[in-house]
């Protein structure tokens, strides 16, 4: 098994890099078309800003070959940002697999970004395999997807909000895995096995 990651635009590769090299995975970093296709798993990890992101993946047109990938394919953080309708960061149009517009947080009890651990719950996909309702994970990030019927993860800082997402073979979470200690661990290679 191959797992393609998906070099673009943005930060956090080398977190991702060291999770897998942690689980055994065999994986490549890429930002090559026929690569990601032909991998059995990708992941599009994110740390950055959603406007420059998605001008990398339009200028190199692997916005389209996301879209067509018939893998499992894991959206982190602004990965996940990306693959819903539209970001308000920078009024931003993005990839569309999830029907939801990202928001800024509007938060008067809390900072923004949020930064830190915080629990998840409502959990529904195999994604969530031995974690339990009320498991920590690590995220940072100013802006959140509202809940909708694709969400599979809950979290709250101010509001309820999609800690993750799935629709077909798209998964998407906020949260880091790679930073979540073996909460995150245990996530990945779940995700790694599906």
């Amino acid at each position: 098994m191959t797992v393609a990651v998906l070099k673009y635009n943005a930060g956090n590769v080398c977190s991702v890099r060291f999770a897998l090299e942690r689980l055994g995975a065999n994986f490549i970093v890429t930002d090559n078309a026929e690569e990601l296709s032909a991998a059995d798993k990708v992941i599009i990890p994110g740390v950055g800003e959603a406007s420059s992101a998605m001008a990398y993946l339009q200028e190199r047109q692997l916005d389209v070959v996301i879209k067509k990938l018939c893998q499992p394919v894991l959206g982190i953080c602004l990965g996940m940002q990306l693959m819903c309708d539209f970001s308000e960061e920078n009024n931003t149009k993005c990839l569309g697999i999830f029907n939801q517009h990202v928001k800024l947080f509007q938060n008067p009890t809390g900072k923004v970004p949020q930064i830190g651990w915080n629990n998840i719950g409502n959990l529904r996909s195999p994604l969530f395999h031995n974690i339990s309702d009320n498991d920590f994970v690590y995220f940072v990030h100013s802006y959140y997807a509202e809940l909708s019927e694709n969400t599979i993860a809950v979290t709250n800082y101010g509001c309820n909000y999609s800690a993750a997402l799935w629709r077909d073979n798209f998964y998407a979470m906020q949260f880091h895995p790679e930073k979540s200690g073996q909460v995150g661990q245990r996530i990945l290679n779940n995700f790694l096995n599906l």
